[in-house]
């Protein structure tokens, strides 16, 4: 809620010799609540209305989306013919006071600058090797341990939940805008359709399962995964805080099948191992057996990534038939079976 002194404080930086007439609650409805704000400045009579949104369901759940519809508001209003006119987007601060944010057209992020070597190192690595050594073992123990922990970090809200599962279907930068960034030819509309109907599918499997909402990462893969020694830092957590683990658990271990069938045509060897080695510290750390019964959907979103001929274009044909083929197995599955992840491969 904006407090009166705060619009005040933004009204004299915005304007000169200031009369504020009126500011009060107009009502609230489905999407939010409306401000009459009336005021004088040199003699000029003006009245506006502050809208906001309301932070729970319809996608607006985390401030950032609350501020992404008012910027396209913003941008968009004076476009089309007959329209009220936007004055401005304001931010409400965490110390009570207003400031604009409008009129930008390109946002950008600033952030502290990582020291390390990222996962993709290790799994580039692990091609030439039978079996894991003893650092990849501690690096895997010490993923699933931070996972688990975060993973711990509960929260009750059946909009969140449903939200995962939505976006991971339908968001532009998840499984059906993955698709409609591939090149022609690459997979059929049809197959892309059948993949992401499965998908639908399993939305209303785990739609009951609210009680799993947890603290993710969003996208917890090897680019993401920054190794100083034994320790690790995380770069780019992505589309909101809370949501499934398995969104968490797919985006790491799909790069285990996915570099395993890159140089062997397999998951094999040191792959397979560290798959396994992943499942099993996890399940145990966590007692998270139901799971495997969820990663479905999760998988279907990462194998359309790892399989994008823009992304990894080293792949073969054939060997993006494979990835395809472990996403229509697994979305067939009731359970995933990690231990026999080769019979999703045919």
């Amino acid at each position: 809620m904006i407090e009166k002194e705060a619009i005040l404080g933004y009204l004299r930086q915005r304007y000169k010799d200031v009369n504020l007439l009126e500011f009060k609650r107009l009502g609230a409805g489905v999407h939010g609540t409306g401000f009459s704000l009336i005021f004088e400045s040199e003699g000029k009579r003006y009245e506006y209305v502050i809208k906001d949104l309301a932070p729970q369901g319809l996608g607006h759940d985390y401030p950032s989306d609350r501020a992404s519809v008012f910027l396209l508001a913003y941008d968009e209003y004076p476009n089309l013919p007959s329209h009220v006119r936007p004055v401005d987007v304001l931010a409400l601060m965490e110390d009570g006071s207003v400031k604009s944010i409008s009129g930008g057209k390109e946002y950008f992020l600033v952030m502290e600058k990582v020291e390390g070597t990222n996962y993709f190192v290790d799994l580039e690595d692990m091609k030439e090797k039978d079996s894991l050594n003893s650092r990849d073992r501690e690096k895997i123990h010490s993923m699933v341990e931070y996972l688990a922990d975060i993973h711990s970090v509960k929260k009750e809200s059946k909009d969140l939940y449903w939200r995962k599962l939505r976006d991971t279907i339908g968001h532009g930068e998840c499984l059906m805008g993955v698709f409609d960034f591939y090149p022609e030819g690459v997979l059929s509309y049809q197959e892309m359709a059948e993949i992401e109907k499965l998908c639908i599918d399993w939305r209303a499997k785990l739609k009951p399962l609210y009680r799993r909402l947890s603290q993710i990462h969003g996208d917890f893969h090897p680019g993401n995964i920054w190794f100083r020694d034994r320790e690790f830092v995380l770069l780019d957590r992505s589309r909101g805080p809370w949501g499934e683990p398995a969104d968490d658990i797919t985006a790491l271990s799909i790069n285990y099948i996915f570099y395993s069938i890159m140089y062997h045509n397999e998951v094999k060897d040191a792959y397979k191992e560290a798959l396994k080695l992943f499942y099993d510290s996890y399940l145990q750390k966590t007692s998270d057996e139901e799971i495997l019964s969820v990663v479905a959907p999760f998988y279907a979103f990462r194998g359309a990534v790892v399989a994008h001929p823009v992304f990894y274009p080293q792949l073969s044909r054939e060997q993006r038939r494979k990835i395809f083929h472990f996403v229509k197995g697994v979305l067939r599955d009731r359970s995933f079976n990690y231990q026999d992840v080769n019979r999703y491969l045919d």
